[in-house]
């Protein structure tokens, strides 16, 4: 079973991540919608949706949405939560038979989860299957040299009156986070294994796939990316119309 599984449905992920609230969602969608230019009722797709924070805004905007993620608990929580929204169990390096898209969006670090990093390329080649031509994509991805640069080798976080422990190292190439608390006596251990991929890599995967790059930011804002500043790494691509 792949780390993701496991972790992405415990109770203790969304208390760590608490942080991520419906603001923080409103405005990605706000600054995505800006962007793209869609019409009410135009069709999206958030890959790797979790519990339907960023869907249910595009929802709330008049979008037509479709929320995909592999943990059966989000899905379910997401539900529940966007009833207005379609949400599917499914492995993003596959394509949604029969379904295109307007707009396909894949937000907080959704990509480089994979042993092999063929299976990344196979999640943006399905990524450009899934969108009609002149589709719009949007990838946010941590910008892995300034992370491994200022790495937080080890800090304790609280979250709903929990302390977490997390420690980050580097393994070859994929950025490990070991995550370890105590809950009522009981102790939990999850672990986190991301990829480190390169701005770079991630364009020159996009190009692979058939997608046109049309700009590289810092966050979903206009702030222009800076390769030796910048935390975030978000790619804003195409499908081409022909």
């Amino acid at each position: 079973m792949g780390w993701y599984k496991h972790w992405f449905g415990t109770p203790y992920y969304k208390l760590l991540y608490g942080h991520r609230d419906e603001a923080e969602a409103e405005a990605w969608v706000d600054a995505i919608l800006g962007r793209w230019g869609l019409q009410p009722n135009a069709r999206v797709l958030d890959l790797a949706c979790g519990r339907g924070r960023h869907a249910r805004w595009f929802a709330a905007r008049g979008m037509r949405v479709t929320g995909a993620d592999i943990s059966e608990e989000s899905i379910a929580e997401a539900r529940i939560a966007v009833p207005e929204g379609d949400f599917l169990v499914h492995d993003m390096r596959e394509t949604l038979p029969r379904e295109r898209f307007d707009g396909i969006c894949c937000l907080f670090t959704s990509l480089g989860y994979f042993d092999d990093l063929a299976d990344d390329q196979r999640v943006m080649d399905a990524v450009c299957a899934m969108l009609v031509p002149g589709g719009r994509f949007v990838l946010d991805f941590m910008n892995t040299p300034v992370v491994l640069r200022d790495l937080v080798e080890s800090e304790s976080i609280i979250a709903g009156g929990l302390t977490f422990q997390v420690q980050r190292k580097v393994e070859g190439e994929v950025l490990v986070k070991r995550i370890t608390l105590n809950d009522a006596g009981c102790s939990h251990a999850f672990e986190e294994r991301v990829q480190a991929l390169r701005p770079a890599q991630i364009e020159a995967m996009a190009v692979k796939s058939g997608l046109e790059v049309l700009d590289c930011s810092d966050g979903p804002d206009a702030l222009p990316f800076d390769p030796d500043r910048s935390s975030r790494f978000v790619l804003w691509a195409r499908k081409p119309l022909a």
